[in-house]
């Protein structure tokens, strides 16, 4: 499941490797497509968990560049 914060966040929560990957490159798409209108940002994704993932236009990753991180868990 894709859900939409803004134009600039996106949240996506899925359960089987399947839905995940396609629920990512369609987020992907979704920011690439926002980022190339500002042509001023990149885009961040980030794994909260296994099942749980954001992907953002962010200020922080150049433009025409797509970066990945993990969220630190504390144990």
């Amino acid at each position: 499941m894709i859900k939409r914060h803004s134009d600039l966040v996106l949240e996506i929560t899925a359960h089987d490797p399947d839905t995940v990957e396609n629920d990512l490159n369609t987020a992907v798409e979704i920011a690439r497509e926002h980022a190339m209108e500002e042509r001023r940002h990149g885009i961040l994704v980030t794994q909260h968990g296994y099942t749980s993932y954001t992907v953002a236009v962010s200020r922080d990753v150049p433009y025409g560049q797509t970066h990945e991180r993990r969220e630190q868990t504390e144990n």
